[in-house]
């Protein structure tokens, strides 16, 4: 599954908006707390979540203490520590986090901003870690539908909403509404994001897994080392997506030999 950690807006934005809104003091808070949400999302990226944790936990205080509580640089935070914590298996710290973010995005956004979609993501994707598959489909249903809407159809964030949902339909063995969705899926983000793009090495695992459950092992064999080399030149051989796809890869040479 892939998902969307949001950054949040950078401080001189907020600064040009409001120019007399804070004072120098609050201006350094907010400061510092987008430099250390800029770490915490360079450690995200490099998998290093439990180093994460407490700088994202850090620039959420700053933030809450200086926006408010309801402001919706906040909820991003608030999604973004969610999304640490669900990454670890940490579900229980994670499920008020992404429902308080979306509560917010909604009351201040608009029920169908992309931030909304992406909440809503990120939301499904912790129920379905938890097996909940009834909650987690609608929420992924009403993502796609908002992110279309907003987006447009060939756009990164609906590629990752056709993706997510791919794998909640795979996971249940509905395999014949799984395929369609991966390989519209594919399609954009070879298209937008190019054929070496993280994103699309995570596709091209998940679809060749649902090649191997169908038996087309020779096709998802060839899927499975792609996917690896993108992710061995791009991400680094010591980042945990590389590991994800060596041991499903000699999972299903185990299964299938």
């Amino acid at each position: 599954m892939t998902t969307g950690l949001l950054l949040s807006m950078p401080v001189k934005a907020i600064a040009q908006q409001q120019p007399s809104a804070y004072s120098t003091q609050q201006q350094a808070a907010l400061k510092e707390a987008f430099e250390l949400i800029q770490q915490a999302f360079k450690l995200y990226k490099e998998g290093k979540y439990t180093t994460a944790i407490p700088l994202a936990e850090r620039a959420l205080l700053l933030q809450e203490k200086v926006l408010g509580k309801e402001h919706p640089d906040v909820a991003t935070s608030l999604n973004n520590l969610a999304e640490l914590y669900r990454i670890q298996g940490n579900y229980q710290q994670a499920e008020p986090l992404y429902l308080r973010s979306l509560a917010i995005y909604e009351k201040v956004l608009g029920k169908e901003h992309p931030f909304v979609a992406t909440s809503l993501n990120n939301l499904a994707i912790l129920y379905q870690s938890q097996g909940n598959y009834q909650q987690a489909e609608p929420l992924y249903l009403r993502s796609l539908t908002i992110t279309e809407k907003v987006l447009g159809n060939i756009h990164p964030d609906v590629a990752r909403n056709l993706n997510n949902l791919a794998e909640l339909y795979r996971i249940q063995r509905n395999y014949q509404q799984a395929e369609p969705l991966y390989l519209r899926s594919l399609a954009i983000y070879e298209k937008v994001l190019g054929k070496e793009h993280p994103d699309t090495a995570t596709n091209l695992n998940n679809l060749a897994l649902l090649y191997h459950l169908q038996g087309n092992h020779q096709q998802a064999e060839q899927l499975h080392l792609r996917s690896l080399s993108i992710r061995e030149k791009v991400l680094g051989k010591e980042h945990p997506d590389v590991a994800q796809s060596l041991n499903t890869a000699v999972s299903n040479d185990m299964r299938y030999s």
